[in-house]
């Protein structure tokens, strides 16, 4: 299987009744870098930028299916506030409305919950992907496009980073760029 190691700026938009909202870019000075046939970028994503040409100019809009899928009210959930109490007290420092916090189901599972609202009993959890459920439009430039070498290859299956900007986001946490120095932000690609 060929892999390809890809390098491009793009902006992201959401799409919702025929207006869009920026919310994410990357540029030529802090671009996206990915390798193909990893997983590291959404499958629709990859197929429509892993064709181009270094210098080749895209816009395409992503349903929710083929991006992070369709929002669903069962992933909201309620948790005791008592959960979330560290050596007596409620732990505000990690767990405010709109933070993003590690959770861990019986299972072992780990996950990202993004705490939707706070009452005087309740934490209230969405379990969705921030960006479930939205209609994405990319429009971009491929910077670079070549093969994969072997040790890109290995480094980013054995935990080295790949171009993911560790959201946070993710089932997972895939960990991002943290060890490399770059600043942790939401990559809108990542989904293992």
């Amino acid at each position: 299987m060929e892999h390809k190691y890809i390098t491009l700026a793009y902006k992201l938009y959401t799409v919702e009744d025929g207006s869009k909202g920026l919310i994410e870019q990357t540029t030529n000075d802090e671009p996206f870098e990915f390798i193909t046939g990893l997983g590291m970028a959404l499958d629709e994503f990859e197929r429509q930028v892993s064709a181009l040409q270094k210098g080749e100019e895209f816009a395409f809009t992503l349903t929710p299916e083929q991006a992070y899928g369709e929002y669903f009210d069962n992933r909201v959930v309620e948790m005791d506030r008592n959960d979330f109490v560290v050596d007596g007290r409620f732990d505000e420092e990690h767990v405010f409305q709109g933070a993003f916090i590690p959770l861990q189901n019986e299972q072992g599972d780990r996950f990202m919950g993004h705490v939707a609202e706070i009452t005087s009993d309740k934490v209230v959890i969405d379990l969705n992907h921030p960006l479930a459920g939205q209609e994405l439009e990319f429009n971009g430039v491929i910077i670079d496009t070549r093969d994969a070498t072997d040790e890109e290859l290995f480094r980013t299956i054995n935990g080295g980073c790949g171009g993911c900007g560790g959201c946070g986001n993710c089932d997972d946490d895939c960990g991002g760029c943290e060890d490399n120095g770059k600043e942790k932000k939401h990559c809108g690609h990542c989904h293992h």
